[in-house]
C-alpha cells in the first residue's frame, strides 16, 4: 500500500539528511481495507510502515488467507478456474477514499509467477485487474478486484483415472465380442464391474464437490 499525507513532511537537511523513517501502523492514519472473499487467514505480524520526507507512506504487509471461489468442473481434469480477490474499504465512500493499482497487470503477473514456486496441482496462467465502484446504501465505495486464472495439471488424473478407465472399457469390448464361452464372459464382466466400482470410489474422492454440474468424466 502507498498513500500520501501532505501534513507529514519535512526537509531532510534540517534533520541530519534523514529522508525516511519506520513507524508503527497506529502512529498515522492508514487505509482500512479488507478482502471480500476472505474466509479465514493469518493476519500479518509486520505492523510497520515507512514514511518518506515528502509525506509518502509505504506499507508492505504479507497476508495468508483462504478465499471462497466458485468452481466450474465440467471439463475436469482439463479445466481452467478463475477466482476473484476483491480489496475494498466500506468505511469511507468513494468521495473520500479511492483505491488505484500502482502497477500494470503484466507487472503484477510477473511478480506473482516469481513468488508462485510450488509445482502442485495448479498452474498460474493469467491475472487481470478491475477497478470499479460498489454501490451500497446509496453510497459508492472503491473496490479493486484481481481476477486470478489457474489451470489444473491433468497428468496425475490421466494416469490414475482416465487411462485405467479406458483400458477397462477396451477389455470389456474385447471380451464381449471375443470367442470366449458365456461363463468366461460373465466372470470377466463381474471383474470389470468390480474394477469400475473401485475406480468410481477413487474418482469420488478425487473430484471437487463445490460445483453445480458434475464433471463429464464422472457422468460416464
Amino acid at each position: 500500500q502507498e498513500w500520501k499525507n501532505p501534513l507529514a513532511t519535512w526537509d531532510p537537511q534540517d534533520f541530519c539528511n534523514i529522508s525516511e523513517i519506520v513507524l508503527p501502523m497506529d502512529t498515522y492514519w492508514s487505509p482500512p481495507v479488507f478482502i471480500m472473499e476472505r474466509v479465514n487467514g493469518q493476519n500479518p505480524e509486520l505492523n510497520y510502515m515507512v514514511l518518506m520526507h515528502n509525506g509518502t507512506f509505504n506499507s508492505t504487509r504479507p497476508f495468508q488467507v483462504t478465499l471462497t471461489c466458485s468452481l466450474i468442473i465440467l471439463k475436469f481434469p482439463f479445466d481452467t478456474q478463475t477466482c476473484n480477490l476483491s480489496v475494498a474499504s466500506f468505511l469511507y465512500p468513494v468521495t473520500d477514499f479511492v483505491m488505484k493499482t500502482r502497477r500494470t497487470p503484466a507487472e503484477i503477473m510477473t511478480d506473482s509467477q516469481s513468488f508462485f514456486l510450488t509445482d502442485g496441482e495448479w498452474k498460474f496462467t493469467n491475472l487481470s485487474i478491475i477497478e470499479y465502484t460498489e454501490m451500497l446504501d446509496d453510497k459508492g465505495f472503491s473496490v479493486v478486484t484481481y481476477l486470478i486464472s489457474m489451470e489444473r495439471r491433468p497428468t496425475l488424473y490421466i494416469l490414475n483415472l482416465i487411462l485405467p478407465t479406458c483400458a477397462l472399457y477396451l477389455l470389456d469390448m474385447a471380451v464381449l465380442f471375443g470367442p470366449s464361452s458365456l461363463e468366461e464372459k460373465i466372470n470377466f464382466q463381474i471383474a470389470i464391474i468390480l474394477g469400475s466400482s473401485m475406480l468410481a470410489v477413487i474418482l469420488n474422492n478425487s473430484l471437487p464437490t463445490s460445483s453445480n454440474k458434475p464433471p463429464i468424466i464422472g457422468t460416464h
